[in-house]
């Protein structure tokens, strides 16, 4: 039997998935504007991130979150 280890890519991948499922936006946003700092590109990460959405979609899905 052998291991399979991921890429660094595909696992901080899985990671930002888990994040969207558990937390709001917001909070992921603030997460990722002071998580490895130096490395990588935000700007790529918001475009995928938050693509297709608006702030007002955004505000809706932090109201929703909240009213749970």
């Amino acid at each position: 039997m052998s291991a399979v280890i991921e890429t660094e890519q595909e696992l901080t991948g899985e990671a930002l998935r888990i994040l969207q499922q558990n937390l709001p936006p917001h909070k992921v946003a603030r997460l990722l504007s002071i998580w490895q700092v130096g490395q990588g590109d935000y700007t790529q990460e918001r475009q995928a991130l938050f693509a297709g959405e608006t702030v007002d979609s955004l505000f809706e899905q932090a109201t929703i979150y909240q009213t749970k």
